[in-house]
């Protein structure tokens, strides 16, 4: 059993292809990658956190993807989830979508997890820094306490920046990234 981390797969959104240059030439094309990777490497025993913004795109289309995924999945909804909190009463709603689709747990803000005997937090937005000129969402940021941050939200901005590690699948092969290369991250033992 592995624990995994992967963040903004934006399925059935076309134009993050062009946003982020990724290497497809159509959301079919892309959604069909991120499931193969993910299954890849993904067994039925292992938990996989997504850091959101999973889907975009016509939910009818998009959120049956989630089902097709392998593992335990746990949501810490992103600005892009209609489940995310930001969006108000129409999250609650939202919720239950998400839990129908796939995830056995939807969390919204920051977390706190032990990887490998380190206390490390878990947000869908980094401490500082977006996928644009302008840091946004800032009343939703984590706190930096000096903790190491696993994040998504900047796509291909950045894998690590100061303590801050993006499990974005744009930097990451679009596959989900599992503990041990997040932890030789952390101490050091990996490139950044």
């Amino acid at each position: 059993m592995t624990d995994y981390f992967t963040s903004d797969q934006h399925f059935g959104h076309a134009n993050i292809i062009g946003y982020c240059d990724r290497p497809f030439r159509s959301t079919t094309e892309m959604d069909a990658a991120l499931v193969a990777n993910w299954n890849g490497i993904v067994g039925p025993d292992d938990t996989v956190h997504v850091l959101g913004d999973v889907c975009m795109g016509r939910r009818e289309e998009s959120m049956p993807l989630i089902g097709q995924l392998m593992g335990h999945k746990i949501l810490y909804a992103g600005n892009h989830d209609r489940c995310w909190s930001g969006h108000g009463e129409r999250a609650a709603q939202a919720e239950r979508d998400y839990l129908g689709a796939g995830f056995e747990e939807i969390r919204q803000g920051t977390w706190h997890v032990e990887l490998d005997g380190r206390r490390v937090a878990i947000s869908h937005f980094p401490y500082r820094g977006d996928s644009g000129e302008e840091d946004r969402f800032t009343s939703y940021r984590p706190v930096d306490e000096g903790l190491w941050l696993l994040h998504g939200h900047v796509h291909e901005k950045w894998r690590v920046a100061d303590r801050m590690i993006n499990v974005g699948v744009d930097v990451w092969e679009f596959t989900p990234v599992a503990t041990d290369v997040l932890s030789a991250i952390m101490d050091g033992r990996a490139p950044s």
